[in-house]
């Protein structure tokens, strides 16, 4: 039996739903889909404060935004989630090497590019494709002497603004 490729259009999705929090940073982006017959974290995107709140319209969400705000009130809060498949082989690598790094803790991208017998610029390009932020933690991907880049779109530095926050969130230690 053969696996199915979620990142394709085979894939079944019967619904999809979309809502809006509030974050200490902005807002968040919550996309669930139902897939295959299971409800799905589909995506989280950083969204800026003048966002629209749009309420949860399913347990999912309901639970991911609760979830987002015990991560807010206590930065070693874990969590559970059931996210949709996504991404290549070498995303999928990055995002399993980035989710074992402790809260208050960083990495850099060199590190994690040797851990998985890649590239840092590789790592880094896996890292701004992340779709699910927080719960898969980029944030605390850092160059070797700077805070580094966040995300692939870096809207004149709100995205790092993000990062810096989350970091000292977590009381990592900023380059």
């Amino acid at each position: 039996m053969s696996k199915k490729n979620l990142n394709s259009p085979l894939a079944l999705v019967v619904s999809a739903d979309f809502c809006v929090i509030a974050a200490p940073f902005g807002r968040l982006g919550i996309q669930t889909q139902i897939v295959d017959g299971s409800l799905m974290v589909a995506n989280i995107t950083y969204l800026p404060l003048q966002t629209d709140l749009q309420r949860p319209n399913n347990d999912l969400a309901k639970q991911l935004a609760y979830q987002c705000v015990e991560y807010f009130h206590n930065p070693k809060f874990v969590f559970d989630l059931p996210l949709k498949p996504v991404g290549t082989l070498h995303q999928q690598k990055v995002w399993a090497t980035v989710a074992q790094i402790p809260v208050g803790l960083t990495s850099t991208y060199g590190e994690i590019a040797k851990k998985i017998k890649s590239g840092p610029r590789a790592v880094g390009s896996a890292c701004g494709a992340n779709y699910y932020p927080l719960v898969i933690p980029c944030h605390r991907v850092v160059a070797a002497n700077s805070l580094g880049g966040f995300m692939q779109e870096d809207a004149p530095g709100f995205y790092r603004q993000i990062k810096r926050w989350l970091l000292q969130h977590e009381g990592a230690l900023l380059v």
